[in-house]
């Protein structure tokens, strides 16, 4: 993990939610708001959340052993699996019982000034947290959308730390307007509310996180852009002609996976073959350096071959089945 990168908006994220977490339940004592209460539940979730976040990544350093020969980048993956978990049953389950209580038994705020105080003081505070992670998380951005980082990014701490900050101010937001209301028109049955829309909203993100993360668990390739360099540096025209087929896995968010077939000249001594997967290694190694493990499988090409297709029973999974009556 890039100490400059997601541990820096995790630390922050940490700080913010701890800091964040204390001062509502203080309110929440005074006040006996119960979107005071959820929300320091919330903030108790996500600084459990960020731990879980940095245990990932300091498992995930750990040296390959025999019983696991590529190592343990795949941890930090598990670890953010878990925070979607951790955010939907911890944060959102509860946030929706307590909403559920106080709208079917509603009391009076008291001393609204507590819960009013902490909320802007964490409003500030979370921006402050939104911001290191969105100035961390533009650095790897580039030019995709913010939609597109947070599906394809192979690292997940700081998706995983953008849409819990984005939660945690609309929820703020969310528990600000259900606190106004209640003191407004003196009804209770508006803080339930929001703290009602706020257990919905951790649910909705914890539930795009675990789709995402789901993904990166089960093993995505490269990137498009690291694909066009892996294949631009295997093929020099000369010992090696073409790729055949290839085939890539992220082994954790810094550590990928190549294996291809390549064609050599037919004529080629074991020696000269041997000398070309070596410098088409290098030069992978150099265009994309989280390439680690490469596997390259030397061939001659056929024209009559290729023209057949690729085998089916060569790719991930076997030959694709036959669909049953009446499915598509």
């Amino acid at each position: 993990m890039s100490a400059s990168g997601g541990t820096k908006a995790i630390v922050a994220a940490l700080a913010a939610n701890l800091a964040i977490a204390v001062a509502k339940f203080v309110a929440f004592l005074f006040s006996g708001s119960s979107s005071m209460l959820a929300e320091s539940v919330h903030s108790l979730a996500d600084s459990g959340n960020q731990g879980l976040l940095l245990l990932g990544g300091k498992k995930a350093q750990r040296e390959a052993t025999p019983q696991h020969p590529f190592g343990y980048g795949r941890e930090r993956y598990i670890y953010a699996f878990l925070v979607s978990i951790v955010l939907f049953t911890v944060g959102g389950m509860f946030a929706i019982y307590e909403g559920y209580e106080k709208i079917h038994d509603p009391h009076e705020i008291e001393n609204w000034y507590w819960p009013v105080g902490v909320l802007v003081f964490a409003i500030i505070a979370e921006t402050f947290s939104f911001r290191t992670a969105i100035k961390e998380s533009n650095v790897l951005r580039g030019k995709q959308s913010w939609t597109q980082f947070v599906r394809h990014a192979k690292a997940p701490e700081l998706p995983v730390v953008l849409l819990e900050d984005l939660g945690a101010l609309v929820g703020l937001v969310l528990a600000l307007g259900g606190v106004g209301l209640a003191l407004a028109t003196g009804d209770g049955v508006w803080d339930g509310i929001g703290t009602l829309c706020i257990g919905v909203l951790l649910i909705l993100i914890a539930i795009v996180l675990a789709a995402e993360t789901k993904s990166l668990l089960l093993g995505e390739a490269a990137g498009v852009e690291d694909v066009r360099k892996i294949e631009a540096a295997i093929v020099d025209g000369e010992k090696v002609t073409r790729i055949i087929h290839m085939r890539t896995l992220h082994l954790g968010p810094e550590e990928l996976l190549v294996a291809a077939k390549i064609a050599v000249q037919h004529d080629e001594t074991a020696t000269e073959v041997a000398e070309a997967i070596n410098a088409a290694e290098a030069r992978v190694r150099e265009a994309v350096p989280i390439a680690r493990v490469i596997y390259l499988e030397p061939d001659i090409f056929s024209e009559s071959e290729a023209a057949k297709g690729a085998d089916s029973d060569a790719l991930p999974g076997g030959p694709a089945q036959p669909a049953a009556p009446g499915e598509h």
